[in-house]
């Protein structure tokens, strides 16, 4: 089985890497970063760069997709390049997923259509522009398409998958040693949960930069 992890310029690190870590201890699984040409590619902080070992066109019928969100999914969204990928590879795969603003990038390429469909809470609403069905859900499966809503909730999304493809062995085994056992020690991780302060913040920041996007 061939997980393929698409990267581009100002990706959010832990939506690759999260998933990363536990759907590339499926037995037989070969995880591989792709990218518009191999080399490294700077997260959204600038800080931290994967390295994409091999160009799109190197890996045309993964099994697995898996797009991570980030800053620079607004302009991976309209990328040709990366959508044709996209387009192709979905022909072909048993799951294409995403983690975050990833959704957006799917929805681009014209693979969430009718389909519901999650994506960081800040930006659920423009996924409807793009045909999908929002909801607010931190995991959602339709058919084989699967989306998981903000940053961390793309290790829930990878143990969902690895419950499906391997069963619940594999993912309770693959939990337990990654001792994936959340304990925050705040419960401000939904806008429904967090002080209404800091909602409205980020929520007047995300509508200013989209006011300043083309």
């Amino acid at each position: 089985m061939q997980i393929a992890v698409l990267l581009y310029d100002r990706f959010t690190s832990l939506d690759a890497i999260g998933p990363y870590e536990l759907l590339g201890r499926l037995p037989g699984a070969e995880a591989v970063f792709v990218g518009k040409e191999p080399g490294p590619v700077r997260n959204d902080q600038g800080s931290l760069a994967l390295v994409a070992d091999r160009a799109l066109g190197d890996v045309p019928r993964p099994d697995i997709v898996l797009v991570p969100g980030g800053p620079g999914s607004r302009e991976a969204m309209h990328d040709p390049e990366i959508l044709a990928w996209l387009r192709a590879a979905d022909a072909t795969s048993t799951w294409t997923t995403s983690v975050c603003t990833g959704s957006l990038i799917l929805g681009g390429a014209g693979l969430l259509t009718g389909r519901r469909a999650t994506s960081h809470w800040l930006a659920l609403d423009e996924l409807a522009p793009l045909g999908a069905e929002p909801t607010g859900e931190r995991v959602v499966f339709d058919g084989k398409y699967v989306t998981a809503a903000g940053v961390s909730s793309g290790i829930d999304m990878a143990l969902h998958l690895l419950g499906r493809i391997g069963g619940d062995e594999t993912a309770q085994t693959v939990q337990l040693l990654t001792e994936y056992d959340p304990q925050p020690p705040y419960d401000a991780g939904s806008p429904d949960k967090a002080p209404a302060a800091i909602v409205a913040r980020w929520r007047a920041q995300a509508e200013k930069v989209l006011v300043q996007e083309p």
